[in-house]
């Protein structure tokens, strides 16, 4: 048994030139064998003193020994840092893989730092498949784990070998390679969330892109890659514009100036590569996924990116766009109307994005024409003007005077967005003028005010959105909330309150319907009847508790029945369904009472 004070010595023997060689296997033996204590357990503080002095010892050791038993019992005791560190100044070799790799998987550092010696390039790329796929780019990023803490005296590091980026360029590059190749879902994507399926498809791999970042000027000889090229095409496509104006951001946030760095009016792609591209543009490896209801609107909203990243592509590839804008809409029948559902929360949004895609890449008169449709049935916006807040009101009146106006308003909570898709629509010229016309008839006086304060379309878009007739009604259709002072200046509260409660915002309008129960709750004017038409769980949960006690007290008054029957609603998910706070009293008299577990 070593004694836990005597770690310091054993360190100081291992590390001493006149050690002879007979010495070593008693030495690596006494700093390799977990400490004990003095009634033969285990010493955990001991044992931290002893990894110490193996921790400083250990390159001396290992430079000092070579029977592979001793390096063996050396190496296991290293962690994944010492050991790359020890790799990279060929204190560890490939010869003692066998010996590390039996105790841990391979991990980036470890082939980085082999890889510093030219001849174990080739061993350190052989080790690259043993890797997972989000690790193998690590490689090369690692190579210089050190770069931003070592001293200025330091050895440089030597340079990445070319043989070994290939190397890790080509496997990074291999699993989208192979997913175009057999593109199919993966299993147990039916069961993913229509939310979730409906964004743009994954073809630009982190990592993958991080290699070609690295060698933009090998872009031209990895598109026309024979296994490879693909895979490239799709990365730069959806990548290289992206990336350069990031750089640009990046440079003009740490620049003192604040000036970014003279830009290519070409983009980041020069006009021969992007043609070199167009193959992969339409994603025809995609032509024929299953479901195509979801994935043919998957894959025009990627290609719709594409053009949206880089406008160049619009006129270089017009033809071959819009025959697929039209493949796609036929294969996914995109423009079949479906009714919402009651949980479909991304309904209009899903909507909204297929029209804008449509906008951009289509030239079919009847499929634009449809979209105007499927626009001119959405739900119309429900412009709520919330109950002032004298600190806030004061605030935003400083800052932005027009805040309450119909157009800010439907900003507020994105309810523009039919209106801006419709000035994106009437910007094709291929989109019937007739058909955005008789959208713009129906529009909401707020969404025709928007329209004309943003005044983003063509002259015409514009002369016709005035020319709307819009009722004389002095809010422009916004349900304007007051509070209690301004009510009690009104003839009749009441009655505005029920307004509030009547107008089409009050019956699907989201964030805004909320806003109107909270107001007419909160009010010191509103009546048994009209808490009666708020949902139960809005009265309930806050916005007017102390009218809901009150109301609650006198309604179930001495009646043990009804208190037992209210609290089994309660408890038992009476809002499991949308329930009017007059539907839970009137339920009170025919409630079963269910028993509690005791």
């Amino acid at each position: 048994m070593v004694h836990a004070r005597t770690y310091p010595l054993w360190r100081d023997l291992a590390m001493s030139e006149d050690l002879p060689g007979e010495a070593l296997k008693t030495v690596i033996g006494a700093l390799c064998s977990p400490a004990t204590g003095p009634a033969g357990g285990f010493n955990a503080q001991a044992d931290r003193w002893r990894e110490e002095a193996l921790k400083a010892a250990l390159p001396v050791l290992l430079a000092r020994t070579s029977g592979k038993r001793l390096r063996s019992q050396l190496l296991v005791q290293a962690d994944e840092s010492m050991l790359a560190a020890l790799a990279a100044d060929g204190t560890v070799t490939t010869g003692d893989l066998p010996a590390i790799l039996r105790h841990r998987p391979v991990w980036p550092g470890l082939v980085s730092a082999l890889a510093r010696r030219p001849d174990q390039v080739d061993a350190a790329i052989g080790l690259l498949p043993r890797l997972s796929n989000h690790e193998v780019e690590r490689v090369v990023r690692d190579w210089d784990p050190d770069r931003y803490t070592r001293r200025k005296d330091a050895a440089p590091v030597p340079p990445l070998p070319q043989k070994l980026f290939d190397a890790v360029l080509e496997a990074c590059l291999a699993p989208l390679a192979a997913y175009l190749l057999r593109p199919l879902p993966e299993e147990g994507w039916e069961a993913v969330s229509l939310h979730a399926r409906d964004w743009s498809l994954e073809l630009s791999g982190r990592d993958a892109w991080a290699m070609l970042a690295r060698c933009p000027e090998r872009w031209p000889q990895l598109a026309a890659h024979p296994t490879f090229g693909a895979a490239v095409q799709h990365l730069l496509l959806d990548r290289a514009e992206s990336q350069a104006r990031e750089d640009a951001q990046r440079h003009a946030a740490t620049t003192s100036d604040g000036e970014g760095p003279p830009t290519d009016s070409t983009g980041a792609l020069s006009e021969d590569l992007l043609r070199a591209c167009l193959p992969a543009l339409c994603l025809p490896e995609l032509a024929e996924l299953p479901n195509p209801e979801v994935t043919a609107r998957r894959t025009l909203h990627h290609i719709a990116g594409r053009v949206r990243g880089n406008p160049r592509l619009a006129s270089l590839a017009a033809e071959q766009l819009h025959a697929t804008a039209d493949a796609l809409v036929i294969r996914g029948r995109l423009l079949d109307w479906v009714d919402k559902q009651p949980a479909d929360y991304e309904f209009t949004g899903r909507i909204l994005r297929l029209i804008e895609d449509l906008a951009l890449l289509s030239t079919n008169p009847d499929h634009l024409a449809a979209a105007c449709t499927h626009l001119a049935r959405l739900d119309q916006p429900a412009v709520v003007s919330p109950v002032p807040s004298p600190g806030l009101t004061r605030v935003l009146s400083n800052l932005d005077p027009d805040h309450n106006r119909p157009a800010r308003l439907l900003e507020r909570h994105s309810e523009h967005r039919r209106a801006q898709t419709l000035a994106t629509l009437a910007a094709n010229p291929h989109t019937s003028r007739t058909t955005v016309a008789e959208v713009l008839n129906g529009l909401h006086p707020a969404e025709l005010a928007w329209i004309t304060e943003k005044g983003d379309g063509p002259g015409w878009f514009l002369a016709a959105t005035a020319a709307v007739p819009v009722p004389e009604e002095e809010d422009q259709g916004v349900v304007r909330l007051l509070d209690d002072d301004e009510l009690a200046k009104h003839p009749d509260p009441a009655a505005v309150l029920q307004s509030w409660l009547d107008s089409p915002a009050a019956e699907d309008g989201g964030l805004s319907r909320s806003d109107i129960y909270r107001a007419v709750a909160a009010s010191r004017h509103h009546t048994v009847e009209h808490l009666r038409q708020i949902p139960a769980d809005e009265v309930l949960t806050g916005h007017g508790p102390d009218g809901a006690v009150r109301v609650l007290v006198e309604h179930c008054g001495r009646s043990a029945g009804r208190w037992e029957a209210l609290a089994a609603a309660m408890s038992f998910g009476y809002d499991e369904k949308t329930v009017s706070f007059g539907q839970l009293l009137d339920s009170l008299d025919h409630t079963p009472v269910r028993r509690r577990a005791s």
